[in-house]
């Protein structure tokens, strides 16, 4: 080492001198202080790094937490920091390991091995900001709350295919994860129109948007059901508010629902099922009238769900009932006696075919000159 160099070294005879009296624990002090020197230092040299690794892997096993959780911090995300000592600190658990696994730049096997497995490791690693697609996908497969959460709160991370797909899901019950996913602008509002309910009247707009581009690719499959409008409406009259709910189900091919059309945030729901069932306007406002007074007395909702009835194509409806309700729509399709088609095989007029009576002609030889 140069002379200079051995000048510009602090002077810690102070410390030393401490260090000797036997009613003082210095150590935890010591370590500070080398680790602030090894930080500042504008350039290490293999001597160095090999003297602070020496120093540094004698003391961290001997410090309290607190300690060890400010060194990790300051140690963490430097390239050069010997892989010996950031293992004692991953191993030093609580608050040292966090600081580890989520600044080191690299998580090498040996680290990952002393921060031990479980949920709280995983879910450190979930905020980290360079997480592959292949952690992310492993990150999905634990199914814990913990993980989910720090996945869906690193704007970081890419979500997408299928680890998105489990995310969606499990959100469908738990509103904390699906506040977390829909507030995110980096994700195609179409993936998450499970949460269609759980978004913002904005959010809810480009979900609709995404599903329609979609339902535009393909027919309308379902034929609609006559007289379902004036059934409807006959039960608003009555107040029977079970039987109109039973009725739209069977008509979108549901499943049993729970449409809860009561809930200001499922009021929606009411709008996109009589579109999707195909009634004209007028039965769609004297339902929004009628059905319940929740609704029917706020001006508001009821332009609200009429404007969202007028603006939203039938298939798309349909399509993102089923998103919202998880259901797969059963087809409907006619049986003989509610349908005979004019022409086809199954048609009362269509003659049988007939062997043509008119002669083959044989073919005429065309002379050439």
């Amino acid at each position: 080492m140069s002379r200079s160099a051995v000048d510009a070294l602090p002077d810690l005879s102070g410390l030393l001198e401490l260090a000797q009296d036997r009613r003082l624990d210095m150590k935890p002090v010591l370590l500070r202080v080398q680790t602030d020197l090894f930080r500042a230092a504008p350039a290490r040299d293999p001597g160095t790094i090999r003297a602070f690794e020496s120093l540094a892997c004698g003391l961290i096993p001997t410090v309290d937490a607190a300690t060890a959780a400010i060194v990790a911090e300051k140690l963490a995300p430097l390239a050069d920091t010997p892989q010996s000592v950031l293992v004692l600190l991953a191993a030093h658990g609580g608050e040292a390991r966090d600081a580890v696994l989520a600044l080191s730049p690299v998580l090498t096997t040996e680290l990952l091995d002393a921060a031990e497995n479980g949920p709280a490791r995983d879910a450190v690693i979930a905020r980290r900001s360079d997480l592959s697609r292949a952690v992310i996908d492993d990150l999905t497969l634990r199914d814990d709350p913990a993980v989910d959460l720090a996945l869906a709160g690193n704007s970081q991370a890419r979500l997408d295919g299928p680890a998105l797909e489990r995310l969606v899901s499990r959100a469908r019950r738990r509103p904390d994860l699906a506040a977390r996913l829909v507030a995110r602008d980096d994700v195609a509002a179409v993936d998450l129109a499970p949460l269609y309910l759980e978004a913002a009247p904005e959010r809810r707009a480009a979900i609709r948007q995404g599903i329609a581009a979609r339902a535009a690719l393909r027919p309308r499959s379902r034929p609609l059901v006559r007289g379902l409008g004036e059934s409807l409406k006959t039960f608003a009259l009555r107040g029977e508010r079970a039987k109109i709910e039973a009725e739209l189900s069977a008509a979108l091919g549901f499943g049993a629902v729970a449409w809860n059309f009561s809930e200001p945030r499922r009021q929606d729901l009411l709008a996109l099922a009589i579109r999707a069932a195909g009634l004209l306007e007028e039965e769609a406002v004297y339902l929004f009238l009628r059905l319940d007074p929740a609704i029917g007395r706020s001006v508001e909702a009821v332009f609200a769900l009429a404007s969202l009835f007028r603006t939203t194509e039938p298939t798309t409806a349909r399509d993102l009932l089923a998103a919202i309700l998880g259901e797969e729509p059963a087809e409907r399709v006619a049986t003989p006696e509610q349908h005979r088609p004019v022409h086809g095989p199954a048609s009362p007029k269509l003659r049988p075919a007939t062997v043509s009576l008119r002669p083959v002609l044989p073919e005429r030889t065309r002379k050439t000159q």
